[in-house]
């Protein structure tokens, strides 16, 4: 049997996402190989990614015996035999114009908001297969994050050069990294499990305990062991067994894990608990969390899957990536998961719709003497009093209770349909910034576009902010753009460096919204070099010219590669703009540009 012990399942699989989560740790199973033995390159020392060593070779799926006895059946009459073999059902064969196309997959297409199949044209699928490997997830922007999902949920034929089951694979990993559990999961289930290459099994894996649900290893366990012989199999297959209600074998299998030492601590009790409730027993098992330093992905799918209350420290030492998953856990109560909402929001997984029924659920079950207090309570308020005032005091509590910059961003995105209610007049316009912030955060670019009149009847820092966000998010500049105009804007930064104008001067000059010679006079006048030339940048042009919409998505998340928005290159950022727009994503670049003036 082969092994690829270098790409192991799970000792490898979650922290390659990006994130500080080794599979079994060192309790259970041997520590991962050293970083330099993975083929690809990552910002830490952490497990392997899914297999590349033995990843299918382009064109030449591997075939796979079908309806193979497990076991020998020996010293019987060759009558009996025959009979035996006579009452054995045959496999179940699926024609083949009944099996699922490889070779395009993907559940978006051009009707509901996908790029179409020729999001990536001829591309080279080993160089678009590279780029997502090496693309570290997540990025700081949202809209950057939703457009890159829609790019890698399109209905896309198989580039050249890449197996079309490993191109699938590549892409829901790449969505696993991002947050996107559910996203990851779609495209894993649109390739049937008898064509899965070594690395669409790792994936699945991955996929199916990011959205914590044990049922989706069954399918893998026979197939997958053929391909390797890791841990995750036997646990799984114990797993599986109790959810079919098998407790004999479940029991006899974790037996032999405990007895052979393949798993221990928390990952053996985790994988007892979920045993336990696939077979409904009544005997409880309690996981101590104290002595688990690091989260992994098989400690987050059973304890999701089981409801198991993950520490506060495990979480947010897994990265935000783990946060957007543990938000949709459909086990976990709603209320230790409305934290990670927050976070999945910023990201980009989480839409406005989401978190308001996630609110409104809580309050449902909340004491009426209570609600007020609450989210969901002065949410109410905030869409539905009578007097204008309360209806934006309402907004603004629920912004000021953030406590850090990305739960404020999640608090915009949280109220951004009741911002839009909210009739501009120069009595709110203290409250403008952040209601067109809000607004805007839910792509409402039309309803923030009303607001014009009463930012240009404004003064000082806040009409600055506000003529900002006019400036690049409408269609059409709602205000003036012009070099005067960002002067303004300039005199009332006060971040490091003129950051926050240079950023926004880069979002002016790719919306090609300033004039040749205005771009040219502020460029040089704030350093900023529009003309630089790298490798990045040329395959970004690369891609513009072959009107190629889905390689400018990878191309601008490549480009954006930091934690902070404060990391992005104002270079970078012109860049990226001027490219999406060039390729048809001209709402998509604008929404872009209007969360970097409103988040940094």
């Amino acid at each position: 049997m082969k092994r690829w012990r270098s790409k192991l399942l799970l000792l490898g699989g979650v922290a390659a996402l990006g994130l500080t989560i080794p599979a079994f740790s060192q309790e259970s199973v041997p520590p991962p190989p050293p970083p330099e033995q993975s083929n690809v390159q990552l910002p830490l020392p952490q497990a392997a990614p899914p297999p590349q060593a033995q990843q299918a070779q382009p064109a030449r799926p591997r075939p796979r015996p079908v309806g193979e006895p497990d076991n020998e059946i020996i010293d019987a009459a060759a009558a009996d035999l025959e009979a035996l073999l006579a009452r054995i059902p045959p496999p179940i064969e699926v024609p083949e114009h009944a099996r699922r196309p490889i070779e395009v997959v993907g559940p978006l297409g051009p009707e509901n908001w996908g790029l179409g199949q020729g999001a990536f044209g001829n591309a080279n699928g080993r160089f678009l297969s590279s780029l997502m490997r090496r693309l570290d997830a997540p990025l700081p922007s949202r809209w950057t994050s939703i457009l890159l999902r829609r790019a890698l949920l399109s209905r896309v034929p198989a580039p050249s050069y890449v197996h079309p089951v490993d191109w699938v694979a590549e892409r829901a990993w790449l969505l696993l990294r991002m947050g996107e559990a559910d996203a990851a999961r779609m495209l894993v289930q649109s390739v049937d499990v008898d064509k899965f290459t070594p690395k669409m099994f790792s994936v699945a894996v991955q996929s199916a305990l990011a959205n914590a649900d044990p049922a989706g290893l069954c399918p893998l366990v026979e197939p997958g062991r053929k391909t390797s012989d890791e841990p995750v199999w036997n646990l799984a297959d114990a797993v599986c067994a109790a959810i079919e209600g098998n407790s004999s074998k479940a029991g006899t299998l974790i037996d032999q894990a405990r007895r052979r030492g393949t798993a221990r601590g928390a990952d053996l009790l985790l994988a007892e608990k979920m045993i336990g409730a696939g077979m409904n027993s009544r005997r409880a098992v309690t996981v101590q969390w104290d002595e688990v330093d690091r989260l992994n992905s098989w400690r987050f799918g059973m304890a999701a899957a089981t409801g198991a209350e993950i520490p506060e420290r495990l979480l947010n030492s897994a990265g935000p990536q783990v946060r957007a998953w543990h938000a949709r856990a459909p086990m976990v109560p709603i209320e230790q998961r409305i934290g990670s909402a927050q976070v999945a929001a910023a990201l980009g997984v989480f839409s406005n719709a989401s978190l308001v029924e996630m609110h409104s659920l809580i309050a449902d079950g909340a004491d009426v003497t209570e609600i007020n207090q609450g989210v969901g309570g002065r949410l109410r308020v905030a869409y539905g009093a009578r007097a204008m005032n309360a209806r934006v005091e309402a907004i603004r509590d629920l912004w000021e209770e953030a406590d850090n910059p990305t739960e404020r961003y999640a608090r915009h995105i949280l109220t951004a349909v009741a911002a839009s209610r909210i009739q501009p007049s120069e009595e709110a316009a203290g409250a403008a910034p952040e209601l067109l912030a809000s607004m805007l955060s839910a792509g409402m670019d039309r309803d923030a576009a009303r607001w014009a009149s009463v930012v240009n009847g404004m003064e000082g820092a806040d009409q600055a902010r506000a003529w900002a966000l006019l400036a690049v998010a409408p269609p059409r500049p709602a205000v003036d753009a012009t070099a005067a105009w960002f002067g303004r804007y300039r005199e009332n930064d006060d971040s490091l460096g003129d950051y926050r104008s240079k950023l926004l001067f880069a979002a002016l000059a790719g919306l090609d919204r300033l004039s040749a010679s205005e771009q040219e006079g502020l460029a040089r006048d704030m350093g900023i070099d529009l003309a630089r030339e790298n490798r990045w940048t040329r395959m970004l042009d690369a891609a513009v010219r072959a009107r190629q919409p889905g390689t400018a998505a990878l191309l601008a998340g490549i480009g954006m590669q930091t934690s902070d928005w404060r990391g992005v290159p104002p270079e970078h950022f012109y860049r990226i703009i001027r490219a999406l727009r060039q390729v048809g994503l001209d709402y998509e670049a604008r929404m872009i540009a209007a969360e970097a003036v409103g988040r940094t």
